[in-house]
């Protein structure tokens, strides 16, 4: 069966700097994936490459066994890749419902504002914030400014979704409820790749955990397996706990 996203020897450089060294991986149909490592891995990098914000320096990215890494991003995400962003920046000028309606027309292709309009109410419905829709996007919550930016990733009609740092700078309460909402849009058939530093919500919430150190791949396998990696273990904290954790288990 073609991988529904696959990545041959994708690499990315700044300058003398190699950000993701020599990555192959794939995606399937409805797999949610944790994309983890420490900070500078390369993680937010590929996930730029992949949505052509960054082009690769080398190596191949299909999609349904077509190659797009030579695509801009707008053409990325009219082919069914949407992503959101860490730092989360509605249009700070328009509203909440008018924020997701953009990505109806831009991305989806819906072509007129009414129904630009009723796609936009019920991804914002879905999300838990149509009571919200006529407020202006600057004056919602970190959590709701959230929960926007997965509303106008769903509003561009997407079979992949790139969550980047979706849960950074929410509490415990609002950790948990983003978790079940990304819970119900893998569960319409979205796949799903999530960067995120806490362990306990990938694994939580992903099957399968891929890991980046100093921009290479070091794991990818599942949840169970990768956790008790190792090189993974290594990575995080150090030589010494690694070690400490092989004995343990000798």
């Amino acid at each position: 069966m073609t991988a529904l996203l696959e990545l041959k020897n994708v690499s990315r450089s700044f300058g003398g700097v190699k950000a993701v060294r020599d990555v192959s991986l794939t995606l399937q149909p409805g797999q949610i994936v944790g994309l983890i490592g420490p900070n500078g891995a390369g993680k937010s990098t590929l996930v730029n490459v992949i949505t052509g914000v960054h082009p690769a320096t080398a190596g191949e990215i299909l999609h349904n066994g077509e190659p797009i890494q030579n695509l801009k991003p707008f053409q990325i995400s009219a082919r069914g890749i949407a992503r959101t962003f860490q730092v989360v920046q509605p249009f700070p000028s328009m509203t909440v419902v008018e924020n997701v309606m953009a990505g109806a027309m831009f991305a989806a292709g819906v072509m007129s504002m009414t129904e630009a309009r009723a796609v936009a109410m019920e991804h914002l419905t879905f999300t838990g914030l149509a009571a919200q829709a006529d407020r202006p996007a600057n004056q919602l919550t970190l959590a709701n400014r959230k929960r926007l930016e997965l509303a106008k990733s769903l509003a561009m009609n997407p079979h992949i979704l790139m969550l980047d740092e979706v849960n950074a700078g929410l509490n415990t309460a609002e950790i948990n409820q983003a978790l079940d909402l990304i819970r119900a849009i893998a569960a319409r058939g979205i796949s799903i790749v999530i960067i995120e530093h806490l362990l306990k919500v990938v694994t939580g919430l992903c099957s399968r955990i891929v890991v980046l150190h100093h921009g290479e791949l070091i794991a990818d396998d599942a949840t169970a397996d990768v956790i008790n990696d190792p090189r993974v273990i290594e990575a995080y904290l150090g030589s010494r706990f690694a070690e400490r954790q092989m004995v343990r288990h000798d």
